[in-house]
């Protein structure tokens, strides 16, 4: 009998090939010749599974936006029986940091996209999709924190969770640019979130950074920073382009 085909991993299989080309030469530098010979195939099996490179393009944001969804996930899970609306959004905000090289491959990867999404309605649409519900998300932990007396009510607000987001994205971009490394990304986190909920709590302790990673570690403090923070237990998580 011949071979049964898993034609959505073999999708998903090409789609991480593209990314590993995303990461070190941008979108519009990958051809589907590249991405073939990537993923070890051939141009002619590669159009099997998908028509045009925009086909191929928009399925890879989608699959890496549901990566990043599953690692949120986990991290909530992980977390103990009844977590404190701070530990979630801890965990979630960590996650979409670059902590690890695979989370900061998907960053880079990220970037990419965000590059060409601004002129491209499809990619666009895709990398805007989970916003709204990360915002929703962030917006319903900080009610939960006012309503247990942690968070003073004013704080509690759409407008408060999407100053995380935006907050979150620009420690990652800095750690992409070696401004600083995770550790200190991690660090001015917890400092945000302590001043956001008037505690000098040190964090949730559930993610982070390794002893080093390429030249983004914080092996030592970049010009400006001071100390380099002590580290952290854990591991590092992902984000995905549109969040990636």
């Amino acid at each position: 009998m011949p071979k049964k085909v898993d034609h959505e991993a073999r999708r998903q299989e090409i789609s991480e090939a593209l990314w590993r080309l995303a990461s070190t030469r941008g979108l519009d530098g990958a051809s589907l010749r590249d991405v073939a010979a990537e993923a070890g195939i051939s141009l002619g099996r590669l159009q099997h599974y998908f028509r045009s490179k925009d086909e191929m393009l928009l399925f890879a944001l989608q699959h890496i936006n549901r990566l990043a969804g599953e690692r949120i996930r986990a991290r909530i899970e992980a977390l103990p029986e009844e977590p404190t609306p701070r530990e979630v959004l801890r965990a979630c905000l960590s996650g979409l940091l670059p902590l690890d090289e695979k989370s900061r491959v998907g960053l880079l990867v990220g970037a990419a996209y965000f590059a060409r999404a601004v002129y491209d309605e499809p990619l666009r649409a895709e990398a805007k999709n989970g916003i709204p519900q990360l915002r929703a998300l962030f917006a319903d932990q900080l009610r939960r924190a006012a309503e247990r007396g942690e968070l003073p009510p004013e704080r509690a607000t759409e407008d408060e969770a999407m100053l995380l987001i935006s907050m979150v994205d620009g420690l990652s971009t800095h750690v992409l640019l070696d401004v600083h490394g995770p550790r200190t990304a991690l660090r001015l986190l917890d400092l945000h979130l302590a001043q956001l909920f008037g505690t000098e709590g040190a964090g949730g302790g559930d993610a982070g950074a390794p002893a080093s990673y390429g030249a983004g570690a914080d092996a030592a403090p970049a010009s400006g920073e001071g100390a380099a923070p002590p580290s952290r237990p854990g591991e590092g998580s992902a984000k995905p382009a549109g969040r990636a």
